[in-house]
């Protein structure tokens, strides 16, 4: 393998997006794509206990007075507060790039209920719903498949497409 294919000190802080796609972002998800990607580094942590390392031992510097531990305690809840949008509006992007692609899968594929494709816009109750049905599917498909492995008949329930990927 050539050492030039595969190295991790050469590859893009965002190596999972394409540079063309980059290109469509507004300055607000340039900087949360940047920042979540950032926050994410061990330099990161590191930094971040450092920052921890040198307040405490300023401590007895300040007496450990009500000012010195206000400092920490207004910093940390003002980055928290902040990360905690940045950390939403990528979960967000991320979710929804996820839904797109298992959509086009499903799309794609014969034999599969389409109405799957755009699951996430259904009520929580419909999820429920629709989870026990498909788990009622996959306990047929087992008892199917344990059926096949003893070598006796199938069982009396009759398996549609959907129950069963390869009875069709």
């Amino acid at each position: 393998m050539d050492r030039q294919a595969y190295i991790p000190e050469r590859e893009s802080a965002d190596r999972f997006h394409a540079p063309t796609a980059k290109s469509n972002l507004n300055g607000f998800e340039r900087f949360a794509r940047k920042a979540s990607i950032l926050a994410g580094k061990p330099a990161a942590f590191f930094g971040a206990l450092t920052v921890v390392l040198i307040w405490m031992a300023t401590g007895p510097i300040f007496g450990f007075s009500d000012t010195w531990q206000l400092v920490i305690n207004t910093g940390t809840t003002i980055v928290t507060f902040l990360m905690v949008f940045l950390i939403q509006h990528s979960q967000n992007r991320d979710t929804m790039a996820l839904q797109i692609k298992l959509a086009e899968l499903i799309l794609a594929m014969k034999g599969a209920d389409n109405k799957l494709a755009t699951a996430e816009d259904l009520s929580e109750r419909e999820l429920y719903d629709l989870h026990a049905d498909y788990a009622r599917k996959a306990e047929q498909a087992l008892k199917h498949l344990q059926a096949k492995r003893e070598g006796g008949n199938e069982p009396s329930a009759a398996l549609d497409h959907r129950t069963h990927p390869r009875a069709s």
